[in-house]
């Protein structure tokens, strides 16, 4: 790291709309319990914690629509979570984003497109995940949002969240680098070949090695872009390290590969804003889940063995 003083924001979105499972909407007290904000400072930065974007509880919300599960309440939390991400971007702070489930990114990402969009500039994304979160209302299985963000960030999905701070795509197919993923539902494999994005299954993560993978990732995030959002979600790892999430796999990353992708991106000098997500205490045990949520973010912030 220079010299220096960087400044970073952290974000907070407790939001379980776009679950299953209740529980992630703890995530960002969790994450802040686990001691994240003195790790942030003790790494050298100017923080300034900004609390939690505004997020309707589900029991006074009336259900209207299964096929995208509270898409009005997720829509206005994306709204005002973008607005946070391009204020922080603007004050020359990195934007750290606690979620919640994934349905955030689509918020999140929005703000970093938004402000680079002013200086007429495109962005990446690099979403390191279990899942590769494209289905749409007509392909999801359950109605879920959060298996819907990655495609709506892509242009595609309700307009209500495509079209987030006004402008569609946040992110072009092109740009666009997904690693982990090992459970895809049959309409997410027929838009991720439809639309050219990279996905970086789990057995290609053990073919190739993470080291491999997480710099074609970077090089296809970068190209003709200002830098990239990294979002991951806690299911990237395998449920023996992270038990604490909304929507456990078998067989994720482990440990040390998961370290290895955060300090390989901050290497990169390419990092927009950083995001972690899903969460779920309810599901923990002694809040190793958070804790290890904290680890990454730091390894992404800069911070080293040595």
């Amino acid at each position: 790291m220079s010299s220096k003083k960087r400044k970073a924001k952290i974000i907070g979105v407790p939001m379980d709309l776009g679950a299953g499972r209740r529980g992630v909407d703890m995530g960002p007290s969790a994450i802040r319990i686990a001691g994240l904000n003195q790790s942030i400072v003790s790494l050298g930065y100017e923080l300034n914690d900004t609390g939690n974007v505004h997020v309707h509880p589900p029991e006074a919300i009336v259900q209207t629509n299964p096929r995208a599960r509270f898409l009005t309440e997720i829509a206005a939390a994306a709204e005002e979570l973008a607005e946070m991400v391009e204020r922080a971007l603007d004050e020359g702070a990195l934007p750290v984003v606690l979620g919640g489930d994934h349905s955030i990114a689509i918020g999140s990402a929005a703000g970093v497109a938004a402000y680079h969009k002013k200086r007429g500039e495109r962005i990446g994304i690099v979403w390191l995940d279990g899942h590769t979160d494209v289905n749409t209302p007509e392909t999801s299985p359950s109605g879920n949002i959060h298996g819907m963000p990655l495609a709506s960030l892509l242009g595609s999905g309700p307009r209500e969240l495509t079209h987030i701070a006004g402008f569609a795509p946040k992110v072009l197919p092109s740009n666009a680098a997904v690693i982990g993923a090992r459970s895809v539902d049959p309409g997410e494999r027929e838009f991720v070949k439809a639309n050219g994005i990279r996905v970086f299954t789990m057995s290609e993560l053990d073919d190739r090695g993470m080291s491999e993978v997480i710099e074609e990732a970077i090089q296809i995030a970068s190209r003709n872009t200002a830098g990239f959002v990294v979002t991951m979600d806690m299911d990237f790892l395998d449920p023996f390290y992270a038990p604490g999430v909304g929507t456990p796999e078998r067989g994720g990353a482990t440990y040390r590969e998961s370290h290895l992708a955060m300090e390989k991106l901050a290497d990169s000098g390419r990092v927009l804003s950083v995001e972690l997500t899903e969460v779920n205490p309810l599901f923990d045990t002694a809040n190793q889940t958070a804790q290890l949520a904290v680890e990454l973010i730091l390894s992404a912030l800069g911070k080293k063995i040595m």
